[in-house]
């Protein structure tokens, strides 16, 4: 067996630990039972000819299955991992927005802050007075945004060159995608934008949940200024 292993191409190293292996599988009977997510791993011939036995076919669509699973899994950590680390970048945030004394510090600190710590090239908060015939104001920026001044989630996505140039200026023509945080507070509404030259860093698919809260944030601490 040895010398048949040996001209197979195992080395003296491989041959050695493939029969210490055997030794405790031997040892150890009950190896597989406290470890039963290696037996989808396991290769073991079936002597059915050129056919497939149904056995081999169906751990075949175990194994696969697993693989699917665990490439789902690492993707929901990765997930989670990013979640957790935006939620502490926001935290972050939060609490420098406590400390602005004004709106002009306020738009330099979110503007500093959201390029440094979200990964953004662009970001620009804009506010309009809440007015009834909002519609029909003569303000080109107004009417140009005044459909999303009534949502209440943010939007994201890549924008047309209107908004875009609006809202990023000279930066507008190397911004691919952004989202738009909708602001509101008793006398004034708004958008706060981030702005990515990476046309799928923010998706129209992408969850809102944290950027909503900090459109919350925002909104809030702006009743606080006069």
């Amino acid at each position: 067996m040895t010398t048949q292993r040996a001209e197979e191409g195992q080395g003296p190293a491989e041959i050695i630990a493939e029969d210490a292996v055997a030794e405790y599988l031997v040892a150890h009977p009950e190896f597989f039972e406290r470890h039963p997510d290696l037996v989808a791993e396991l290769r073991v011939p079936h002597a059915t000819g050129q056919a497939v036995s149904l056995i081999e076919h169906q751990v075949g669509v175990l194994r696969g299955q697993l693989q699917t699973e665990r490439r789902w899994l690492a993707q929901l950590i990765a997930r989670a991992r990013d979640f957790e680390a935006l939620s502490a970048r926001l935290h972050d945030l939060s609490l420098q927005l406590i400390a602005a004394q004004d709106l002009e510090q306020m738009e330099t600190l979110l503007r500093e802050a959201l390029c440094r710590q979200f990964d953004a090239e662009a970001a620009t908060l804009k506010l309009f007075p809440l007015e009834s015939d909002a519609t029909t104001d003569s303000d080109p920026k107004v009417a140009a945004f005044v459909q999303f001044l009534g949502r209440k989630r943010s939007l994201c996505g890549p924008l047309d060159p209107e908004h875009n140039g609006i809202l990023f200026g000279e930066q507008s023509e190397a911004i691919g995608s952004a989202a738009l945080i909708p602001i509101r507070t008793d006398d004034r509404s708004g958008v706060l934008a981030i702005g990515s030259r990476d046309r799928g860093r923010f998706d129209v698919d992408m969850g809102t949940d944290l950027l909503d809260r900090l459109g919350e944030i925002v909104s809030q601490k702006l009743r606080t200024l006069h």
